[in-house]
């Protein structure tokens, strides 16, 4: 898919997401971007929907809260280190036993679309505490 530009609310919600070191909500996400003259979810819902089409955000589904892809490659599987005590999210590269869990799930007859593997833990700075 060939990246288009963005629009102004895509454009603020994805720079909100990228200056986030945790994943957030829909509502944080308005929250924090009132000043810029977004007032209505859906706003915020929609420009969230379309980055998310283009690969620039993920969605974290336990959080159902979102943050802005790392830059690998947005069609290969995601893994998200997520720590249970800052919030802090980390995205990985899902390593290459990625085809394993698809022929499982193939064995089965399940037919895979896409594959998101979510860690939950602590942080290094989290443990260390």
């Amino acid at each position: 898919m060939t990246a288009r530009k963005l629009t102004r609310n895509q454009q603020l919600v994805l720079d909100r997401l990228a200056d986030s070191s945790a994943a957030l909500t829909a509502y944080d996400l308005l929250d924090r971007l009132r000043d810029e003259g977004l007032r209505a979810p859906v706003q915020v819902y929609r420009a969230l929907e379309a980055l998310g089409q283009q690969g620039l955000v993920h969605r974290i589904e336990s959080l159902n809260a979102f943050v802005a892809c790392c830059g690998h490659d947005p069609h290969a599987a995601a893994g998200f280190a997520i720590c249970d005590n800052c919030g802090e999210v980390t995205e990985f590269a899902f390593p290459a036993s990625e085809e394993g869990l698809k022929s499982l799930a193939g064995a089965k007859g399940f037919e895979t679309r896409r594959m998101t593997v979510e860690l939950h833990g602590r942080c290094a700075t989290c443990a260390e505490r």
